[in-house]
């Protein structure tokens, strides 16, 4: 099917979506000139759709001609809709940023579309989709979940889920090395693809809005869009974003890994959720977590972000606990 064409939709593929995520935030922009890759339309086969975003729909395709070891390559391409002056000089601001990041652990940006429209980002596919449903597919709820099917991975291990966040991390690591903010890390916003017999993660820089993520944003003014559940209190009270407030985010991640998916606070509401990040109080220590790791988790959800632990020490703690996982039971004492 052309570039253009209109492919069936993902509920009919049943292929795993993609979600939103908002664009990464630099202090600090490196290697200005890097040369963003020109793909040809003609390259591009759309397969279907997988979603629609903020700014136009989400395709899997096949493109020739990226490597030299492969005729054709399965990714995802993510077009920009109502190209008006203002979002192309948003989207050639985006590519040249995204060709910047290049790391194991983020997903991979190979270039754009721009011979005709629609305008299109491609990048690499992640083939299980994001990183929230992954983790419910394979936790113990699975078979009470009927969008999801157990795949044959099965219910994931404690050393699985030290390795899913040892990932995060190191892509954590990197963005912090360049003095990248992100600003909405969470496992919605993170994918997962095959690495041999394991698992590949990485954060990815692009996606869809799905209605299944809709209650974790807190409009604001009307329109913004605040992940307030993943957010530290001087994110929510002052809107303020660093480095730190992404390690109190990065905590919240662990807290997801190892409740397989659950949302923070998923018994209160939103304003009740906010009230109580701002009070001070802490999401519990889940069931199937070993006490380092709820140790860490409390370093990044320290009030004053100058306290927090920093990415590389929670890096290291990670690898070092993946070398030699905790024996734990799922008892809190």
């Amino acid at each position: 099917m052309n570039f253009g064409a209109s492919p069936p939709s993902s509920d009919d593929s049943g292929m795993s979506s993609f979600v939103e995520n908002p664009q990464y935030f630099c202090g600090i922009f490196k290697d200005k000139d890097m040369c963003v890759q020109h793909i040809k339309r003609q390259d591009i086969v759309l397969k279907w759709e997988l979603g629609e975003g903020a700014f136009g729909k989400v395709y899997l395709a096949e493109c020739a001609n990226l490597s030299p070891d492969s005729d054709k390559m399965l990714v995802a391409i993510k077009t920009l809709k109502d190209a008006n002056e203002s979002t192309r000089q948003d989207f050639q601001r985006e590519a040249e940023l995204l060709t910047v990041l290049q790391h194991q652990n983020i997903v991979r940006f190979y270039g754009v579309c721009t011979d005709g429209e629609p305008l299109a980002m491609v990048f690499e596919y992640m083939r299980h989709g994001d990183l929230n449903r992954f983790l419910r597919a394979h936790g113990p709820d699975a078979h009470i979940l009927e969008e999801v099917k157990m795949p044959p991975l099965g219910q994931l291990t404690l050393p699985q889920m030290l390795h899913i966040a040892g990932q995060i991390a190191s892509g954590m690591v990197y963005l912090a090395s360049l003095h990248f903010v992100h600003r909405d890390l969470a496992t919605r916003n993170c994918l997962v693809g095959d690495m041999g017999e394991g698992l590949m993660v990485k954060i990815g820089d692009f996606g869809m809005s799905r209605d299944i993520y809709s209650t974790d944003y807190y409009r604001v003014g009307g329109r913004t869009m605040l992940p307030i559940r993943w957010m530290p209190p001087e994110s929510i009270m002052y809107r303020k974003f660093t480095t730190e407030s992404d390690i109190w985010s990065f905590g919240v991640v662990l807290w997801e890994i190892f409740t397989y998916g659950k949302q923070p606070w998923y018994q209160l509401s939103n304003s009740e959720a906010i009230e109580c990040i701002t009070q001070g109080r802490e999401l519990e220590r889940p069931r199937t977590c070993p006490k380092e790791v709820h140790c860490l988790m409390q370093g990044c959800w320290q009030r004053e972000p100058q306290q927090r632990l920093v990415i590389k020490d929670i890096h290291s703690r990670l690898l070092a606990l993946v070398k030699s996982p905790p024996i734990y039971l799922d008892i809190l004492g």
